[in-house]
């Protein structure tokens, strides 16, 4: 894909969310001090449930459109064209809802509060791309997905990061993929939706701190591409997990490989796996001993992220509305000021049991406490993994895919040399 047309595009998109940004506050306030009567509040209507199919079919027939030009028809041009069609039909008309990314949420308060409804189009959006990672790699996440569409826009410069920094920054992933599960099943927060960096953008209403972050992310992917898809998004570690047992996978080139190193420099996500050579087999000993010791330490770093996780949970619970409430409510009244927030005078005058409320708080702060065990647990877990791994020795005689990294965006065909037909 020609970087004049990407610059574009990518000129044409900026236009979009800084006139939608500034046309925020383009009318005047009204007065209500000048006779303005104030209408009856209305309820807005819900949307429609077949509008909701018809954005199922749309993610199905983009996925399976993606999936072909990715695997088949290996096309970086026709790959950057659906991702805008994504950008505009998933991020600007839809406005960034409802999306896989948050459909994490979805899923997980649906699993842990019976009482909660989840639509099927939710559970849909949630699994059909896990399902088309599962074989065909991270179609999704090549430009299906308007997060990474808008991304990808900014890949004008990348950089090559060393692979000890990546792998350090591939574990706030699954922090905030932890935190997410946690505040979910608790029904305390979707801190996914909240603090999406790009959502703002498409709906028009961005505070200016949302504003400013989503704005650093695009900024930052110029030089490193796609920071928030590698280096954030919590549905992208589930890809990455799954992308590793994908059958029909995006390869370097179509053929055999020649090794002319022009896939590595076009790689903008360091996916490409290098070869090895054979000189590393010297210090086989001293990465099976390391390896060891990584697997002996990794039940401790479970057990001291448990235990530090455990110390936060009272803050964590402070997300929860209940708990915040209940404790404004025991400060008032060892107090006594007279003077109430808004929350507790509206709490007081509904003539709920104030035992009750607390009740139901003590309840979600055990919660907590279990949940940041568990929470600690994985991450330490993770960290273990993480460390084994980068003892780990594979051998390679050629250039290849790293399934789990690669977003699967087609950018290294283009400078293949080898243009033979894939070979079924």
């Amino acid at each position: 894909m020609k970087k004049k047309t990407q610059t574009i595009f990518l000129i044409l998109v900026i236009l979009l969310m800084t006139y939608n940004a500034m046309g925020i506050h383009r009318f005047p306030k009204p007065e209500f001090e000048s006779g303005y009567t104030q209408p009856a509040t209305q309820k807005t209507a819900p949307r429609s449930a077949a509008l909701g199919y018809i954005d199922l079919t749309v993610l199905l027939g983009c996925l399976s459109l993606m999936t072909w030009l990715v695997i088949s028809k290996r096309s970086r041009k026709a790959v950057f064209w659906l991702s805008m069609f994504s950008l505009l039909y998933f991020g600007f008309y839809r406005k960034g809802c409802i999306c896989p990314v948050g459909s994490i949420q979805n899923i997980t308060l649906a699993l842990f509060n019976p009482q909660y409804k989840i639509p099927l189009t939710a559970i849909a959006f949630f699994i059909f791309p896990i399902g088309f990672t599962l074989f065909y790699g991270r179609t999704f996440c090549a430009g299906v997905c308007p997060l990474g569409a808008i991304q990808d826009l900014f890949v004008l410069r990348p950089v090559r990061l060393s692979s000890w920094v990546q792998s350090l920054l591939g574990l706030i992933p699954f922090i905030y993929l932890g935190l997410a599960v946690l505040f979910a099943a608790t029904g305390s927060d979707f801190i996914v939706c909240r603090y999406d960096p790009f959502v703002g953008f498409f709906r028009h209403n961005a505070s200016f701190m949302m504003f400013f972050i989503g704005g650093v992310f695009l900024l930052t992917g110029v030089f490193i591409a796609r920071p928030y898809c590698r280096f954030l998004c919590p549905y992208g570690v589930i890809l990455n997990l799954v992308s590793r047992f994908s059958k029909k996978h995006i390869t370097i080139s179509p053929a055999s490989c020649v090794n002319c190193r022009l896939c590595e420099t076009a790689c903008p996500v360091d996916a490409i796996n290098r070869p090895t050579g054979v000189k590393v087999h010297e210090d086989n000993r001293i990465l099976v001993k390391r390896l060891a010791v990584y697997c002996m330490i990794t039940p401790f770093l479970v057990v001291v992220c448990s235990w530090t996780a455990s110390k936060y949970y009272e803050s964590f619970a402070k997300v929860n509305f209940k708990v915040r409430l209940a404790n404004e409510l025991m400060m008032a009244s060892k107090n006594e000021t007279g003077q109430n927030s808004i929350e507790i005078t509206t709490f007081l005058s509904s003539g709920k049991p104030v035992e009750k409320l607390y009740e139901e708080a003590a309840a979600i702060v055990d919660r907590f406490h279990t949940g940041s065990w568990i929470f600690g647990g994985v991450i330490g877990l993770v960290f273990g993994i993480t460390l084994a791994r980068l003892t780990l020795f594979q051998y390679r005689n050629e250039y290849s895919i790293n399934k789990a990294a690669c977003l699967s965006c087609a950018r290294c065909v283009d400078y293949c040399p080898v243009k033979a037909e894939i070979k079924e």
